[in-house]
């Protein structure tokens, strides 16, 4: 089985969260385990995927990436919500589910 690319993702009908993200950020490691527990949490219901900006500076600047941790939430191709900096798991599903429910 093929691996999806991340326009796959972003197009199809399962929202997904897109963790723009950078190896030397603090914050965005300080992130790593909140997404990780989040993902469990989320199974079935939302995608979650990690790019790094340094690995995929296209991507980056073509959704404007201007610091990380920069957070956006896709379906069918749309952007639901975008939203840079720390956030607690709290906040994080907050968002999230804000945006599956509606």
């Amino acid at each position: 089985m093929s691996k999806k690319s991340f326009w796959d993702h972003v197009n199809g009908e399962e929202p997904v969260l897109v963790d723009f993200h950078a190896t030397w950020c603090g914050p965005c490691k300080a992130m790593a385990p909140i997404l990780k527990d989040a993902a469990k949490d989320l199974a079935g219901e939302v995608t979650i995927l990690k790019v790094d900006i340094d690995q995929n500076p296209k991507l980056a600047e073509k959704y404007r990436i201007m610091g990380v941790p920069t957070f956006i939430m896709f379906k069918e191709g749309n952007v639901l919500w975008q939203r840079a900096g720390f956030m607690t798991k709290h906040q994080l599903m907050g968002m999230v589910r804000e945006n599956v429910e509606s």
